[in-house]
Formats: structure tokens, C-alpha cells, sequence
């Protein structure tokens, strides 16, 4: 599965702003969905997750986040995310969205998705990584 660089949602900079992210305490997760994103999407309601089935659990599965600053320049970085199919297979999906599952106002905040470029399903047994940056931990943002 060749992945691309992640793709930030437009409002995620707004949010970061108005410090509606807490790196240190909020629960971040990704969903998987096969109806393309858009950079002007919001929220996760803004979006159409696939069905909760076979080892993909309703919501996604959360990432363990850090934040490191280093030379005036703050990393956020999230660990990979494993996602198996059990009994069944799990797709299809083409895009694994990153949002903020804590945050309330606005509620489930979008940050980040990746694109698979084409639908996959996942074969019981089989399973998808899902790296930020291609690497565990990657790196979700870098703020000067």
C-alpha cells in the first residue's frame, strides 16, 4: 500500500491557534473512510466512516501522542496505528483520517488524513499500519 504525505485539514491550524488541541491530554484516533476528503472539512460528522466490523472498532483507534520542542521548534509526533482484520474483512477504505476524539467545541475536530490512492480492503488476517510521515513515531506537525 503506497502511501502519500499527509494532507492537513484547513481548520487544524485555526485550532492549534485557539488551543483546542492538548497533546498532552487528549485521545487521538484514526478512522478509515472511503469517501474522499476535503481540505475544508471540519469536523469527523463532516466526514462518512466505514462500518465498525471485523477488528475496526466505531471511531477508529487512537495513536499515543508527543509533543518535543528542540531550537524553538515544537514536534508532534504519533505512534504508529495497527488496525487487524478478524472474522471478516474490514473495507473497503481509501483514506485514514486523523482527529482529535476529546476536543467538544468544536466536538471531534479534524487534523490530518492520509490517501491509500485506491480503495483497499483488508483480508481476515490481514492488517494496515498506518505510519504519520512513514516512520513510528512520525511526525504529525512541526511548529516554528
Amino acid at each position: 500500500m503506497a502511501t502519500a504525505a499527509p494532507t492537513k485539514f484547513n481548520d487544524y491550524t485555526n485550532q492549534l491557534n485557539r488551543a483546542k488541541h492538548d497533546w498532552a491530554a487528549h485521545v487521538f484516533k484514526v478512522l478509515l473512510t472511503n469517501t474522499a476528503p476535503v481540505a475544508t472539512n471540519t469536523v469527523k460528522a463532516d466526514l462518512t466512516e466505514i462500518t465498525a466490523a471485523n477488528g475496526y472498532p466505531a471511531g477508529g483507534v487512537a495513536t499515543t501522542v508527543t509533543l518535543a520542542s528542540a531550537a524553538g521548534v515544537s514536534t508532534i509526533s504519533g505512534t504508529q496505528v495497527v488496525i487487524t482484520a478478524a472474522g471478516g474483512p474490514i473495507g473497503p477504505f481509501r483514506y485514514a483520517v486523523l482527529y482529535n476524539d476529546t476536543q467538544t467545541s468544536p466536538v471531534d475536530p479534524l487534523v490530518e488524513f492520509i490517501d491509500y490512492g485506491a480503495a483497499q480492503t483488508l483480508a481476515d488476517g490481514e492488517s494496515l499500519t498506518v505510519k504519520f510521515n512513514n516512520a513510528t513515531p512520525g511526525t504529525i506537525s512541526t511548529t516554528t
